[in-house]
């Protein structure tokens, strides 16, 4: 196909695939800003082949998405080895805060904030191999030709990301109820300035990462346990009592929270749960993240 030659099919066929590739590359850059410009680089580069001689689009695409994320993510690790406190994954926030059977299939614990944090800690083709296979049923052979090694190391390369996502991602619940009950627990409790119902709603364990940046006031440091943990929500929510609204929105496929002061958002809410309790607390504050979030 040539430069002038972009038939309006040929873009109708890229744009059947969009919601596939974005999903690839969100996965592993992290990023939705990030995603964008993969998708949008894999577009223009479809725009100049001809898609007669491509047998399967849709392979080609995700191939491509994932080899434009691979190489985006190498370039993003080193400006996040320098970022202010905890680095969070962009989030996809939708309004509704029950989605439906469909919407979990098709997003469940794969968009996760929970899984997406774990995946940080995996080098950038580990984790494209990892995601290609275990949520892309890319087969090793595939994954031979994309990321140019042999079937045998592609198979351990899985396998080893695999175990490391399984050790620290396993305990989860996946239920979105539960998600759900959590979620509304713990806004109420903020609501209401009401610790001991905060501290209810949190494993002992727990652990509360807050990503600001440098950009807006967060803990530059993880906090540990449901006391420090409790306690530092307590304060805030003795503070913000009658001024911040939580409301419960979708967070990357699971139940959340909007902080919402004077009709300005403050902070989205995730949460991991286990056992009954929130096992994780992650909270996006930095400006830049929360650009795409309607209230």
């Amino acid at each position: 196909m040539t430069a002038t030659a972009k038939p309006a099919e040929n873009d109708a066929i890229f744009e059947r695939h969009r919601a596939r590739a974005f999903s690839v590359a969100y996965r592993i850059v992290g990023s939705v800003s990030d995603a964008e410009d993969v998708v949008q680089e894999a577009w223009l580069r479809w725009r100049r082949i001809d898609p007669a001689t491509i047998r399967n689009p849709e392979a080609w695409l995700v191939t491509t998405t994932a080899r434009l994320g691979i190489d985006t993510l190498r370039a993003a690790r080193a400006r996040r080895e320098t970022y202010v406190g905890p680095w969070l994954p962009e989030p996809m926030v939708e309004a509704d805060a029950e989605p439906t059977p469909e919407d979990r299939l098709a997003l469940a614990d794969d968009v996760s904030m929970a899984l997406l944090h774990v995946l940080e800690r995996l080098a950038p083709e580990e984790r494209a191999a990892f995601l290609l296979h275990d949520a892309f049923d890319y087969d090793y052979g595939e994954l031979a030709a994309l990321l140019g090694k042999s079937e045998a190391a592609c198979r351990q390369t899985v396998s080893r990301a695999r175990r490391r996502v399984h050790d620290e991602h396993a305990r989860f619940d996946t239920s979105a109820r539960e998600h759900a009950r959590l979620a509304a627990a713990f806004g109420n409790a903020i609501a209401t300035a009401n610790p001991q119902a905060l501290i209810e709603c949190l494993s002992k364990d727990v652990v509360f990462y807050s990503d600001g940046g440098g950009k807006a006031i967060a803990a530059l440091n993880p906090i540990y346990g449901a006391d420090n943990v409790g306690r530092f929500f307590s304060g805030i929510a003795k503070k913000a009592q009658g001024v911040f609204e939580p409301r419960p929105v979708t967070v990357n496929g699971r139940p959340g929270l909007l902080l919402v002061k004077d009709e300005k958002l403050e902070t989205v809410l995730a949460f991991a749960v286990a056992d009954g309790r929130i096992a994780a607390i992650y909270a996006m504050r930095n400006p830049d993240k929360l650009t795409r979030v309607r209230l």
